[in-house]
């Protein structure tokens, strides 16, 4: 029985693929026609379509045309340790586009930006790390942060862990109980705890206190960090709280 041999149009209708696709493979000899007729139209047998299903794999996998190219050379062995690595390229990619999705959700329920951890596997530094450098280039010479950098060193990760989870916590009290003034006892504790836990890692006089209150009110993006934990108005509600107990010390 005379083999069939497959038109464009066939190839099309098998596979989705436009007819412009297979010309453009064609010029670029990616993916020849098996044969052409007198009046140069493509046809190709069943064979070929096999490699074009290959082809058609391959680019769904993010390969460009001319990796694979190079890859169709290949023994098949060597195809699969190539499609292997791939799979880890991908799997990492993933991972990546989850991590975004999760930080798109938590941006868009309000929590701010320096929280997120969109470039933990980016080669853009962490956020956190950002701020820590930016911190370190502005504040470095000053004894406050030496001291401050020296007692962070000394903690182990899982007492950092602690030690800023206890800070949030306190900010989220502070934050629960902003339908009282400033100045209530029970804000006042709070901001008594806050304070003990900054203490852990620097010596918090009353001039390095009202500093960080300053920067709570006057730094959008600590303010818009803080106001997480409360709305709009906690970086203002928590810098009075500050002062107040500054001005009781």
């Amino acid at each position: 029985m005379k083999k069939r041999l497959l038109a464009v149009k066939d190839i099309v209708q098998i596979t989705g693929i436009t007819a412009r696709t297979l010309h453009y493979y064609d010029r670029i000899h990616l993916f020849k026609p098996t044969h052409l007729t007198e009046k140069g139209y493509r046809l190709y047998d069943r064979s070929s379509l096999e490699r074009l299903q290959m082809i058609l794999f391959l680019k769904e996998l993010d390969f460009s045309l001319k990796e694979i190219e190079d890859i169709l050379k290949l023994t098949r062995k060597e195809q699969k340790q190539i499609l292997n690595n791939q799979g880890h390229v991908l799997q990492s990619r993933i991972q990546k586009l989850e991590a975004i999705k999760i930080a798109i959700d938590e941006y868009v329920s309000g929590k701010d930006i320096g929280s997120l951890h969109v470039f933990n596997r980016s080669s853009v530094l962490p956020l956190q790390e950002q701020y820590a450098n930016e911190a370190n280039f502005f504040y470095g010479e000053t004894e406050a942060y030496k001291e401050y950098n020296e007692r962070l060193e000394q903690l182990s990760p899982d007492e950092r862990v602690e030690l800023f989870s206890n800070v949030e916590q306190v900010f989220k009290n502070i934050a629960s109980n902003m339908n009282q003034s400033p100045s209530s006892v029970e804000v006042q504790r709070l901001v008594g705890e806050w304070r003990d836990n900054l203490e852990q890692l620097m010596t918090c006089d009353s001039k390095l206190l009202t500093c960080i209150a300053d920067t709570y009110k006057s730094d959008m993006r600590m303010k818009n960090y803080l106001n997480q934990y409360g709305n709009e108005d906690f970086a203002d509600f928590l810098h009075s709280a500050i002062m107040h107990h500054i001005s009781q010390s």
